[in-house]
């Protein structure tokens, strides 16, 4: 049986426990879709306003972080008269099993999302099997 799941909006929501206790400001967990393919996982992850420079991507015992700042926009001699848009730190991490191949991982950052392709290694991969007869 399958169940139809509702799409809803989910507001920018402050991280549980900090992942940096040595750091200051707010961390927030960036939303992620995640896509599957045959061949391949693809997790598109929300970090508006962060440039790309100021992500980082870390691959460690299987554990994927991600991470990004947005920098405050204030220029020199400029003053918030109104600030709606949350300053801070986007923290996110997962863990991968052996069906993702971690060598071939690759990450593009257009638009404010995040793009992270996670090849599936060839064991993983989908395959027919020939049937012969006789």
């Amino acid at each position: 049986m399958i169940e139809s799941k509702e799409l809803q909006v989910k507001e920018k929501q402050e991280i549980a426990g900090p992942p940096e206790p040595t750091g200051t400001g707010l961390v927030f967990t960036p939303d992620v879709d995640i896509i599957e393919t045959g061949r391949e996982l693809i997790l598109l992850v929300d970090m508006p306003g962060v440039a790309s420079d100021d992500v980082k991507i870390d691959l460690h015992d299987n554990l994927l972080t991600l991470s990004g700042a947005v920098k405050p926009w204030e220029g020199p001699g400029e003053s918030d008269v109104l600030v709606e848009f949350g300053i801070g730190k986007y923290h996110r991490q997962f863990t991968l099993s052996e069906v993702v191949d971690q060598g071939k991982i690759e990450a593009k950052l257009e638009e404010g999302v995040l793009r992270l392709t996670l090849p599936k290694a060839e064991k993983a991969m989908p395959r027919k099997i020939a049937v012969s007869a006789g």
